[in-house]
């Protein structure tokens, strides 16, 4: 099913599918949403399903992946699944327990990918986002290279086939590659990437590195009035990327999932309306001239929609660097 076009070898000689399917939604979407848009999206051609165990909604796309295997769409090895350590479970002791939670919740035996979510610890405990009295976010001190070997004894232990993080800066990734008596490298840094963010900086160093860079909110994000501030810019109403996706006759989401597939960026596609989902399998159809792809890349602006306010201050925070 999969031309080898489609999937990328990541160092660690496994194999990851170029485009993914994003899986989170704000809160006030039924959980059972999660479920019917996952199944839809492995129907329409989706292998790589991206999700997190903060996104709380594991048990349904599981659930969705287990069907599929059942009405016989796919088997468990054409499926690349991605889940993430949330920030409360940074303590080394507190990392496979973390994974086994999320393996219990999908119903599955292993994950392809597992990443450390965020680089900022925040107070372990049942609470996703642990808040004192005046609302202000607590956080733990952890040393991000003992969170790693945990990760690695994750792989050893065949629970996670591949391992890797997600918004860590250059120098929280060279921290890890750097660290004495490194088995696994990260296989990837997933990060916030569009045409208004384009991390080209942060993208250099990855392939210099082999370090694979997964782009979320791809898309401009879900813009999620809890997360990000409403008076950005709307990154698929940019009149240029208008243009461009009026002369290939595809849709202006199309073009920015091109635009990070030919700069060598695995990318996430997140929908749940299925006219979106099957719309999102076109990128392979079609390919964009250097011009545009030169005249995307100036549209680069430093937007950044998720920026994890909450941490500001924790020495970990990530965004601080300029990349």
């Amino acid at each position: 099913m999969d031309p080898k076009h489609r999937r990328r070898e990541l160092t660690d000689g496994r194999f990851i599918p170029v485009l993914g399917f994003g899986t989170f939604a704000p809160e006030e979407v039924p959980k059972s949403e999660a479920l019917e848009a996952t199944k839809f999206a492995i129907g329409a051609g989706f292998r790589h399903i991206d999700c997190a165990y903060v996104y709380q909604n594991e048990e349904q796309v599981g659930q969705a992946i287990r069907s599929k295997i059942a009405d016989g769409t796919v088997k468990r090895e054409d499926i690349f699944y991605t889940s993430k350590l949330w920030a409360t479970f940074l303590r080394p002791e507190l990392v496979r327990p973390a994974l086994e939670k999320s393996l219990k919740n999908l119903q599955l035996d292993y994950v392809d990918l597992y990443i450390i979510h965020f680089p900022v610890a925040m107070k372990p405990g049942e609470e996703a986002y642990p808040k004192d009295e005046n609302g202000k976010m607590m956080f733990d001190t952890v040393d991000l290279c003992r969170t790693w070997e945990a990760m690695e004894k994750c792989k050893d232990a065949g629970l996670a086939k591949s391992i890797g993080v997600s918004n860590f800066n250059h120098k929280q990734l060279e921290k890890i590659l750097n660290k004495p008596g490194l088995k696994h490298k990260p296989v990837c840094n997933q990060v916030e990437c569009h045409p208004y963010l384009n991390q080209s900086k942060l993208l250099d160093f990855c392939k210099s590195k082999d370090i694979v860079l997964v782009a979320y909110s791809a898309l401009g994000s879900q813009r999620d009035p809890k997360w990000v501030d409403q008076s950005l810019p709307v990154l698929l109403d940019d009149p240029l990327l208008g243009a461009i996706a009026k002369k290939h006759k595809r849709s202006p989401a199309l073009i920015a999932l091109r635009y990070q597939l030919q700069r060598g960026v695995v990318v996430l596609a997140k929908s749940y309306k299925e006219k979106e989902i099957k719309e999102n399998m076109q990128v392979f159809d079609f390919e964009l001239p250097p011009e545009d792809m030169k005249a995307i890349d100036g549209l680069n602006r430093n937007i950044r929609y998720c920026d994890f306010q909450f941490a500001v201050g924790h020495p970990e925070y990530p965004f601080s660097e300029e990349y």
